[in-house]
């Protein structure tokens, strides 16, 4: 399974997304592709969406923790990898 959330998707690869994916919600896109399917589309998103896309990439993988992620631009909280496990970074409040 594949989840892609975007804040803005340039159209041709909006386009290019509509052919495997659903849009549940604008700019959310899920697919069940294969997964050698899906490495090929998430190549395609890492090479094609400009750093202002604000897109982040779920995809499942076989080995522990069942997913791994990607993100095109700046995120707003921090990532960590400890181990192969991605983390975000909470910071709390008190």
């Amino acid at each position: 399974m594949v989840v892609v959330l975007a804040n803005e998707l340039p159209p041709a690869v909006r386009g290019r997304l509509k052919l495997w994916f659903v849009e549940p919600r604008a700019n959310v896109f899920v697919s069940g592709i294969k997964d050698s399917v899906a490495r090929t589309v998430v190549e395609y998103l890492l090479q094609h969406c400009p750093a202002n896309a604000g897109v982040m990439i779920f995809m499942t993988q076989p080995q522990a923790p069942g997913y791994r992620w990607y993100i095109i631009g700046t995120p707003r909280k921090p990532q960590l990898e400890i181990s192969g496990l991605q983390l975000i970074v909470e910071t709390l409040i008190s």
